[in-house]
């Protein structure tokens, strides 16, 4: 007699604002094997997978795509039994979500990945591949639809643009934002990383910018540990641990803050090293709930896309205080040796909005100031 086995959310892996069903993977009376993703659960700060508790057949849907779920929750039920592999145990959530976008079967798509597996861009590629200069496009909203009322379309939310959007929202409503702006010369961090880069790259990590920021605003955190804080209302808890957060752009959209733990205990190599694993696995959509969760500060390098300034950056609540980072360009400002001369530098703005209830503008100056002085000293 074969026997029903609940698939369940995971007690302490729904973290963010709301969870919810993001897209399961296969339909009831499909065959599954042990540990083969089923599922996906959507939040603002990760997409994560709940894989089969057995082999057997997928027997009930109990949430829907878009349902809001709690830990514990019942999702489905597996009917055990035997059955065959499934291949698309091999696929990342990033390749499944794209086929069942375009309605794709991934046997029609010769995977370039190791061991054939098909990547993102295999899937881009063969969609790439399928257009025609003819293709139809979404058809336009006629006038009286809901919306505006003019010719346009409706894009539908995801999960995680629902999430951040409210996230965002309850961020601006619960703390007074106020941005400083400084700026920062670059040249001995560049000097350090040409000298520098070939020898990290040869230990297995690639030496970025970015390593160089989450060094300084580590030093900067110490100088002024309130920015490593949250706001209680009846005290201020400031964190032993400098945890890091570097807001990461998606392919697919939307925005993710994997954390690098411990920041104040690694030395350049260590937070390079940290760095580019999990911005990796952020693209990917390989990220596991533990690396987005505990952060204590976070850093926007919104300059890698081209911007100069973007202020403000908003919070990422409960943190009390968010670093911005511009774009590196060579100006023109005086020379170091002769005020009265002019020396052409790499130069970036870097700002710092601070919860005005935690921090005051001098300290945000400070923190400033301590963060522009460790990047002359790399």
């Amino acid at each position: 007699m074969s026997s029903v086995v609940d698939v369940t959310v995971p007690v302490g892996q729904a973290e963010g604002t709301e969870s919810v069903v993001g897209s399961w993977f296969k339909a009831v009376g499909d065959d599954v094997a042990e540990n083969e993703p089923l599922l996906e659960i959507s939040t603002d700060k990760v997409n994560m997978e709940v894989a089969s508790p057995g082999s057997g057949r997928l027997s009930e849907i109990l949430k829907q795509e878009g349902e809001a779920i709690e830990p514990g929750d019942v999702l489905g039920r597996i009917k055990m039994g035997g059955t065959s592999s499934s291949a698309s145990g091999d696929l990342s959530p990033a390749v499944r979500r794209l086929l069942k976008e375009h309605n794709l079967d991934a046997a029609a798509i010769s995977g370039t990945g190791k061991g054939g597996r098909i990547t993102h861009q295999d899937v881009l590629d063969f969609v790439a591949s399928r257009a025609t200069p003819g293709a139809t496009k979404p058809p336009a909203r006629p006038a009286g639809a809901a919306g505006s009322g003019m010719p346009g379309r409706m894009v539908p939310h995801s999960q995680m643009r629902r999430s951040i959007a409210q996230h965002m929202v309850h961020s601006v409503n619960t703390a007074p934002h106020v941005t400083s702006v400084f700026d920062s010369d670059l040249s001995a961090v560049i000097a350090h990383r040409d000298a520098s880069k070939a020898e990290f790259e040869s230990r297995g990590a690639k030496l970025t910018f970015t390593a160089y920021f989450v060094r300084a605003a580590t030093e900067a955190l110490k100088a002024v540990p309130e920015a490593n804080s949250r706001w209680h209302d009846d005290a201020l808890e400031i964190f032993d641990d400098i945890n890091i957060g570097i807001a990461t752009a998606l392919v697919s959209g939307g925005l993710i803050v994997p954390v690098i733990m411990k920041a104040q205990e690694r030395d350049l190599f260590g937070i390079a090293e940290r760095l580019q694993d999990i911005t990796v696995r952020a693209r990917e959509g390989r990220l596991d709930p533990k690396d987005v969760q505990n952060g204590t500060f976070t850093i926007s390098n919104h300059g890698v896309s081209g911007s100069l300034v973007a202020v403000p950056i908003i919070i990422n609540q409960p943190q009390s205080a968010i670093l911005g980072i511009g774009k590196v360009e060579r100006r023109a400002v005086a020379a170091d040796a002769d005020p009265e001369a002019i020396a052409v530098k790499p130069m970036c703005y870097v700002s710092l909005t601070i919860d005005h209830r935690v921090l005051d503008g001098y300290q945000a100056n400070q923190f400033l100031t301590s963060f522009v002085a460790a990047l002359r000293n790399p």
